[in-house]
């Protein structure tokens, strides 16, 4: 960023840097530490989809030999544990939503949008969308079986060609995470009627506190 410069041949100052900078690290790191909180929140309130993810991890712990660590083909193998990663995600997406500029001028829902208008796309109401996802409210990792929905209709990590670049990563360390839990701990939420706020993500209001129950040698 310090040297790349435009097609004008003009470098970015310091805030402008600064400003990319902020995006990086809140992109890498609350977005990513969201779903994970609602992972634990959902696993913690659906035993039968928690024991479905012990039972798939605990198969892959099996195989490793004492230390050894996850590799790629591992990660691979996580395919319940991802789909469960995703309804969490179609239910409290990290993403709120994001600009774009309309293109040509176009009629949706009987309003008519011109050209180099800004719109705001809603994940949520994308991901609660009954002609999309049936029973939109039920938590069913099966959506995401085989091909899982239609294009742009999952939208956590945007879509096309400005989707986030990060989303591998993201899918790296939600599954290292499931991992090494799982394996170790069941646990229960303290406050089973915790609110959910979004400040600017959503967030558990008190922080989600939960006992870690260790597994039994």
């Amino acid at each position: 960023m310090l040297t790349t410069a435009d097609e004008n041949g003009q470098h970015m100052n310091e805030m402008e840097i600064a400003d990319k900078i902020l995006g990086l690290l809140i992109g890498g790191h609350d977005t990513a530490s969201a779903a994970i909180t609602f992972v634990v929140k959902y696993l913690a309130e659906l035993p039968q989809v928690y024991n479905k993810v012990l039972e798939e991890q605990m198969e892959i712990a099996k195989a490793k030999a004492p230390g050894e660590l996850l590799n790629w083909e591992d990660i691979q193998k996580m395919k319940y544990s991802w789909n469960v990663a995703c309804e969490v995600m179609r239910l409290a997406p990290p993403l709120q939503g994001a600009f774009r500029e309309a293109m040509t001028d176009f009629t949706y829902a009987d309003y008519t949008i011109p050209k180099g208008w800004k719109l705001y796309w809603s994940a949520n109401s994308s991901h609660r969308n009954p002609e999309c996802f049936p029973e939109p409210e039920k938590f069913e990792p099966s959506r995401f079986d085989g091909n899982g929905p239609a294009p742009y209709t999952f939208v956590p990590f945007g879509g096309g060609p400005r989707m986030c670049p990060g989303k591998e990563y993201a899918r790296l360390e939600i599954l290292v995470f499931m991992h090494n839990i799982v394996k170790r701990f069941k646990w229960e939420k303290l406050l089973p009627q915790e609110n959910i706020i979004v400040d600017p993500l959503p967030i558990p209001a008190k922080g989600l506190p939960i006992r870690l129950n260790p597994h039994s040698p």
